[in-house]
């Protein structure tokens, strides 16, 4: 199937050119309704421009709560067409405004290996914590703390000459790669999710392999 896609950026936007250019080269199935920042004059807008995708910037600043954010950011993505919403270093934590109006559809990339590192600046968190391997990971969101069920993960070593930046850049480079895979498995409908749980525990994705 092809993923009416909306893409929450908040900064350079570079897993959203990412995808666009998967799309471009006619490896992944999906066309970007949408692209919404928080913020203005990010490179996220510009990439979206270049690609001739329709942008929009929706400030937090100009609603008074989360909520009220949230039913702006509906109203904007349903107007476009948008199915599946990928938040692709969009910078705020999202309500049940957004999660309810789809309904596991918001996939998120984290650069880290959740459930370890969640929230902000995960790369410094891993140095902090002296870990040998991080990496990134892409998952459903849900109401918590990138807490949603894991679609997938890679990893990246951390090197003994690693600043917070140094990590950052190389953790990137595999967010480009494992956030369009995993677009093209949600395309290809290889993913399927447990049904919610009564007793609030983590949900279990099954990613299908390619046939060969």
């Amino acid at each position: 199937m092809t993923l009416a896609l909306g893409v929450l950026v908040s900064g350079t936007g570079t897993n959203l050119g990412a995808i666009l250019d998967a799309i471009a080269s006619g490896c992944l199935d999906a066309e970007v309704k949408l692209v919404v920042s928080n913020r203005a004059g990010v490179g996220g807008l510009d990439k979206a421009k270049a690609a001739g995708v329709a942008a929009h910037v929706l400030s937090h600043r100009e609603h008074a709560s989360r909520e009220a954010y949230d039913a702006a950011l509906v109203a904007a993505l349903r107007a476009a067409g948008v199915e599946w919403v990928v938040m692709a270093g969009f910078m705020r934590v999202v309500t049940p405004v957004l999660l309810d109006a789809f309904t596991d559809r918001v996939v998120n990339i984290h650069p880290a290996l959740l459930p370890s590192f969640p929230g902000v600046d995960a790369q410094r968190q891993a140095l902090e914590h002296r870990v040998k391997v991080s990496g990134c990971t892409v998952h459903f969101v849900d109401a918590g703390v990138d807490s949603g069920p894991i679609i997938a993960q890679a990893t990246v070593p951390v090197l003994d000459d690693d600043d917070r930046d140094r990590l950052a850049a190389r953790i990137l480079e595999k967010e480009h790669a494992l956030l369009v895979d995993a677009l093209v498995a949600l395309a290809e409908g290889r993913v399927t999710i447990e049904p919610r749980r009564d007793d609030g525990a983590r949900r279990r994705v099954v990613v299908e392999r390619r046939s060969p």
